[in-house]
């Protein structure tokens, strides 16, 4: 898989925009990178997963996905070696990211003011 296809399957998803962090291509739902390219060189792409869909994804191609280093790894954040990569599990890797962040930023809800009770201080005779 080359780079132009790795961004060709990102940008198919679904409100999918390029944008552009620390100098290299990111990908983006709602805002929130769920993919990149270039990192750590040009044949490594990234996808983030859970490390739940991390350990399947290396179970299932382990010689395209491995843990990025160090805490960015344990989180979920997954290379993908791209040309040992085929496009159906990169696609799968690709979409499974995008779907969590998309809910990432569903579950978070603004900052809501609430409403406490106001004490009653009007009572007479006290």
């Amino acid at each position: 898989m080359t780079n132009d296809e790795f961004r060709k399957m990102a940008l198919e998803i679904p409100t999918a925009v390029e944008r552009s962090h620390m100098n290299h291509p990111d990908f983006r739902v709602a805002g929130k990178i769920f993919a990149s390219l270039g990192i750590p060189d040009q044949n490594w792409g990234m996808v983030k997963l859970t490390p739940e869909q991390q350990r399947a994804f290396i179970e299932k191609a382990p010689k395209v996905f491995k843990p990025c280093s160090g805490a960015w790894g344990r989180q979920g954040y997954t290379n993908v070696y791209l040309p040992s990569a085929k496009a159906r599990i990169v696609r799968a890797a690709l979409n499974a990211a995008a779907k969590n962040v998309a809910w990432q930023k569903k579950k978070k809800t603004p900052n809501v003011q609430h409403q406490h009770p106001t004490p009653n201080y009007s009572h007479k005779g006290h």
